[in-house]
């Protein structure tokens, strides 16, 4: 049996791992390479004519940990070049995967109409067809019939000597660790896959739950050389921020989020706050449609959900939904809300302010010095959130050179990543006598190195880091 890194492999997107035995191919995700730039990707892909280095005909099984795109979203054209199989995960996963998909198979669309837009404007040039990484609504559709979803502690066999089982990873609504099972040549090896690992007492969801013994263990190192900075209730920092930003200085609050997850942490903590504390009712605008039917989907898995929001839900009928929420569906609701006059707070995506509609809100907003933009999350370098945690005086915004007036803050308490006590945790679940091997993936490349270091000194014998296209032989 062989293992292949082919994507999240010394950086930290395009999470996709290849499985094989004698006769049977699994791949663990299928997710977008944020991290690969278009000249890699020209190189890389060409000689294939594929947006794969494999045949995706011959890939049985797709195994899929949560619904994030850097792990899902390249499935459509996994089923675009030939896949035939079923793509297993949880159903709160297939849930959210359906809208994420079908989000990015409309930006693609978008994408492409403008670029043909711009060259039909010009004489002479060629109409540019989709490139070959760009699906349409109708091959997430078609993919999205072939999913399959299981429930968390069931085994579940994919073949006749396969066998899998997820267990709760937090993160995520529907993340999992995944453990599979394979009995070849009269012997039975485990390999678990980490996903994303989640944090302890993260708002809304359970606690990661523990893993059995398995042979071989691949685990991610997002947070392998870091500690989350804060370590209180979520609700306590944002109630902090909220006071000194919207109440004691009358002003406006604006928060990167992602639709996905980390919005629905913000608004049940929200709700929380308004519930728990004397505040004024200010208005908290959610301005995604994606943030809107991602909410939906935790609202209908209320049971998967931790004890505080089970009960929550109990006491308060609604875990999102408060008096002062608005959610704006329209672009031209997004920008009507630059000229509400009144304090206030609005959560728009993305979490990175790279893209989306939180980019015109931090354009209006970033000159004021009554603003606040609060970063609750990673922001990687080069992005807009990047450089306004990094203090720079001016920021270019649409072409605009614009002097950085609002306040900068920033808290990490709605990080769903677990930082590097989490990651010890969860590998010292296993005996470091007994587990083969750890493959260190999805992180920064000092992050793994030092994530290395830290298991060598546990005891973990062999921690390997490996390289794109690396094969080892379980």
């Amino acid at each position: 049996m062989k293992l292949t890194f082919w994507g999240a492999a010394q950086q930290v997107t395009g999470s996709m791992f290849l499985l094989e035995s004698d006769d049977y191919r699994i791949l663990i995700d299928c997710g977008s390479d944020f991290d690969l730039d278009e000249i890699g990707k020209k190189t890389r892909y060409d000689e294939q004519k594929s947006v794969f280095p494999f045949d995706a005909s011959l890939i049985n099984t797709v195994l899929l940990t949560h619904a994030h795109i850097d792990h899902s979203g390249n499935i459509p054209n996994l089923f675009k070049e030939g896949f035939e199989g079923r793509v297993v995960c949880t159903e709160p996963t297939m849930a959210l995967t359906s809208l994420l998909l079908k989000d990015a198979a409309n930006l693609h669309q978008k994408r492409l109409n403008a670029r043909n837009d711009l060259t039909g404007k010009k004489k002479g040039k060629k109409r540019k067809e989709m490139p070959r990484d760009y699906f349409v609504e109708k091959n997430v559709i078609e993919a999205l019939e072939n999913f399959v979803p299981v429930a968390f502690g069931q085994r579940y066999r994919i073949a006749d000597h396969v066998s899998i089982t997820f267990y709760a990873a937090g993160h995520l609504l529907g993340a999992a660790h995944i453990v599979v099972e394979v009995f070849e040549n009269g012997e039975k090896k485990r390999i678990c896959f980490s996903g994303d690992i989640g944090r302890s007492n993260y708002p809304l969801l359970m606690d990661p739950q523990e893993v059995p013994d398995v042979d071989y263990l691949i685990c991610e190192t997002t947070y392998g050389n870091r500690l989350h900075e804060n370590t209180g209730a979520p609700s306590e920092a944002l109630a902090d921020v909220i006071k000194r930003t919207c109440i004691d200085i009358p002003g406006r609050l604006i928060i990167p989020s992602f639709s996905v997850g980390r919005t629905q942490a913000l608004l049940f903590t929200l709700n929380k706050i308004y519930a728990d504390h004397s505040f004024p009712n200010l208005k908290v605008f959610s301005d995604s449609p994606l943030a809107y039917s991602s909410t939906k989907v935790y609202q209908r898995h209320v049971k998967l959900l931790n004890k505080e929001a089970r009960n929550f839900q109990n006491d308060n009928d609604m875990l999102f939904d408060f008096d002062n929420l608005i959610y704006l569906e329209s672009s031209d609701a997004s920008k009507a809300v630059s000229n509400y006059n009144e304090p206030c707070i609005i959560i728009s995506s993305s979490g990175m302010v790279q893209g989306g509609r939180v980019e015109q809100h931090v354009e209006a907003n970033i000159g004021n010095p009554y603003a606040t933009i609060l970063m609750i999350g990673y922001a990687s370098e080069g992005t807009l959130g990047w450089r306004l945690l990094n203090g720079q005086d001016t920021i270019s915004i649409r072409g605009k050179q614009l002097p950085v007036l609002a306040n900068i803050e920033k808290i990490d308490v709605f990080s769903g990543h677990g930082d590097q006590n989490d990651l010890i945790r969860f590998v010292k679940m296993q005996d470091p006598e007994k587990l083969k091997a750890v493959f260190l993936v999805h992180g920064e490349q000092q992050s793994m190195a030092d994530f290395q270091n830290i298991l060598k000194q546990e005891g973990f014998k062999t921690v390997e880091i490996p390289s794109r296209g690396q094969t080892f032989y379980l």
